[in-house]
């Protein structure tokens, strides 16, 4: 929705900078595989790439241990780790943390497709299990749209899709997802996952807006294309909703394009801490979820993940 219709609405519904968590009744509701966290370790000697020093809620360790405690109580009883560096080492790092809790069953790590390198370095992280595909988009100053027309960055795309791994974005725009509808028509085989679209801003020029319907409603058609639902939550003057009724039509949006079998639950720990408590961003997707009937909750929380991670249960309590 336009700024105006987001700030109109906002008017409507219960607003909060920080309630805490909603102790919700999860009973009923499918087992969860979170797709999107982070790990990092802010005391390590060489430091970390990200977050900033000065990033008062995000500077500190985030590790499994920390991680199950917030998560586990609430449902989820697995994650999918999502590289937050690029220095090639952190992914022997982050596979390493991962291998010590089971509650971890994949690892997106960071690699550069084009790269001289690439070859050798994705046969060296994929003798891990637990390495289920690279994230490139929008950081780290990469751009796909550039990288269209390099050979080597196609033909390195081609062995990961051959390979059964996937390919995550980052951080969307408009520009990005015509790139990925460019980049599907030259590597159909492989699997992507977008992102965090929730909180992309859609364009109010008339001319982007058609252009980001556009290339959106085509990634709808497009088998292998996944799609995050993560990143719901929107900040309006300093204030967050917390109605599920504020966000219910740009999910109603992606629903109806990508269909119950593609999407998949992402909280984005602990960037997710920017906003409200973890609890709080589960319990309004699970509410919505949870009224598309459990079919679709089910595969929202667990099985799509599986179709598009192919990752292996470590712990008896994953489906």
């Amino acid at each position: 929705m336009n700024r105006r219709k987001f700030l109109a609405l906002s008017a409507g519904v219960s607003l909060a900078t920080g309630l805490p968590g909603a102790h919700a009744e999860h009973s009923a509701s499918p087992p969860i595989i979170d797709t999107h966290i982070h790990l990092f370790d802010t005391n390590r000697a060489q430091g970390v790439p990200w977050p900033d020093k000065k990033d008062q809620i995000l500077y500190k360790p985030a590790l499994p241990g920390r991680y199950r405690s917030i998560a586990g109580r609430v449902g989820v009883v697995g994650a999918i780790v999502v590289e937050a560096s690029p220095w090639v080492e952190d992914n022997q790092w982050v596979l390493d943390v991962a291998a010590t809790d089971k509650m971890i069953v994949g690892v997106i790590g960071n690699l550069e497709p084009g790269n001289p390198e690439f070859g050798k370095q994705l046969v060296r992280f994929q003798s891990s299990p637990l390495f289920r595909g690279i994230r490139y988009g929008n950081l780290w100053g990469r751009d796909i749209s550039v990288q269209l027309g390099n050979p080597k960055f196609i033909s390195d795309l081609k062995s990961l899709a051959q390979e059964g791994l996937v390919m995550d974005t980052a951080n969307p725009s408009t520009k990005l997802l015509a790139s990925i509808v460019k980049l599907t028509d030259q590597v159909p085989e492989l699997k992507i996952v977008i992102d965090h679209l929730p909180q992309m801003a859609i364009p109010e020029d008339k001319v982007l807006r058609k252009s980001y319907e556009t290339h959106l409603l085509e990634l709808g058609q497009r088998p292998k294309v996944f799609l995050k639902i993560s990143e719901v939550l929107r900040r309006v003057n300093g204030l967050i909703p917390t109605e599920l009724n504020f966000y219910r039509e740009r999910l109603d949006e992606l629903y109806t394009m990508f269909g119950e079998d593609r999407l998949l639950y992402g909280s984005d720990w602990p960037n997710s801490d920017h906003w409200l408590p973890f609890e709080d961003g589960l319990n309004l997707v699970r509410k919505y979820f949870m009224e598309k009937g459990p079919v679709a909750a089910e595969k929202y929380f667990w099985k799509n993940s599986v179709a598009a991670y192919n990752w292996k249960k470590r712990d008896a309590g994953q489906p």
